[in-house]
């Protein structure tokens, strides 16, 4: 079964601002809870970032 191409890129952009958003909750909670950020959702917050932009360009270049 083999997913169409704009649909798995879709998938992707929500995933991807998903991985933000729990690392932008994560981030606040620890905050209040420990005063201190912690570096697991620093890098979900990064992760997130990275993998949203690859897949926007992925989409720009196919659209070409």
């Amino acid at each position: 079964m083999k997913m169409k191409p704009v649909k798995t890129k879709n998938i992707y952009t929500i995933l991807s601002v998903l991985t933000i958003l729990i690392g932008v909750l994560l981030i606040i909670y620890m905050i209040k809870v420990e005063d201190e950020p912690g570096a697991l959702p620093l890098f979900l917050i990064i992760i997130g970032t990275v993998w949203f932009v690859v897949n926007q360009v992925q989409i720009k270049k196919r659209r070409r």
